[in-house]
């Protein structure tokens, strides 16, 4: 009896459990469901937001168009130095001067015999109007029956050899000319000049120095106009054109801007570094900007987001 007892409360309470875990599953569930926001298709497939324009940051060298080294065209001894590094220079100033006494010798020397082919071409000039008027007369007493053939084709091909000579050394004359403005060259070559409006940045030689053709001499660089070159990235292209204004500042001064603006956007892009080179020119002349410097260069409302 009390066996039957014990088994009758066991089932009992087996079934008070189950039920309890019951309600527990279903509250869970239920609490589950109110706590997950409902999604709908729309909002899932919406687009994503439009890339907002902002401030693009760049670096660079400052640069100018004119900026070279100026070499010797010509070998010999600098004779004389007339500017030192730093010294402003305009287009045509003279710089330096190289030894040009050999050269003057032979340029007096190839003049005087442009003289002498000249006199000589006036010779011979007047003797072909003298057998020109022989000649003439030898027609004349020809016609009247006075003199042979042969004493006509003679005074003819005598005219004719003389206007041959006289063609010779007027090519001769041109020759000598030809050499003369050669050495005219050459002694312009002695005469280094600026090529251009800047300044001496750098002097490679001094007095009494042997020079070889193409050995450097000054480093000639403008000051102005100031222009900076800088990449950007790929997603740049068609975005930025010529004409676009920017701000301009050194790295040391950034508080500092100047405005310039883009005037060459490369038309391709750089395969191995993935961007384009965009070159633009500042306004004025800045005092506290130098070519060489590193200067940082801002965009304002370039799209940061991919170009279309």
């Amino acid at each position: 009896m009390f066996k039957r007892f014990f088994d009758l409360a066991s089932l009992g309470f087996l079934f008070l459990v189950l039920v309890s875990c019951e309600d527990s599953s279903r509250s869970l569930t239920s609490t589950a469901s109110a706590a997950s926001p409902v999604i709908s298709p729309s909002a899932a497939q919406s687009a994503p937001p439009a890339a907002s324009p902002e401030t693009f940051s760049a670096s660079g060298p400052l640069i100018v168009e004119n900026q070279l080294d100026v070499a010797s065209q010509r070998e010999g001894m600098i004779a004389r130095l007339y500017v030192d590094t730093g010294r402003a220079v305009h287009h045509g100033d003279l710089l330096a001067t190289i030894d040009d006494r050999q050269l003057h010798a032979d340029r007096d020397a190839a003049e005087a015999k442009l003289q002498a082919i000249g006199a000589d071409v006036k010779n011979w000039e007047a003797e072909v109007k003298v057998l020109q008027a022989d000649l003439d007369r030898t027609e004349k007493m020809w016609d009247a029956q006075l003199i042979t053939r042969e004493q006509l084709d003679h005074a003819r091909f005598k005219v004719e050899a003389d206007k041959f000579e006289l063609e010779r050394e007027r090519h001769n004359l041109q020759n000598q000319q030809a050499v003369l403005r050669s050495l005219d060259i050459e002694m312009q070559k002695t005469q280094i000049t600026a090529p251009f409006d800047g300044v001496v940045a750098r002097r490679y030689v001094r007095v009494g120095q042997k020079i070889a053709i193409g050995d450097r001499l000054f480093w000639v660089t403008a000051v102005a106009p100031l222009r900076v070159k800088f990449t950007l990235p790929e997603r740049f292209a068609g975005h930025v054109r010529p004409g676009q204004l920017l701000s301009v500042s050194t790295t040391e001064s950034a508080s500092s801007s100047h405005l310039a603006k883009i005037i060459q956007v490369s038309p391709v892009v750089d395969p191995a570094s993935g961007t384009i080179e965009v070159m633009a020119e500042l306004s004025g002349k800045p005092l506290d900007l130098r070519p060489g410097m590193t200067a940082q260069v801002r965009l304002q409302d370039v799209p940061t987001g991919n170009a279309q």
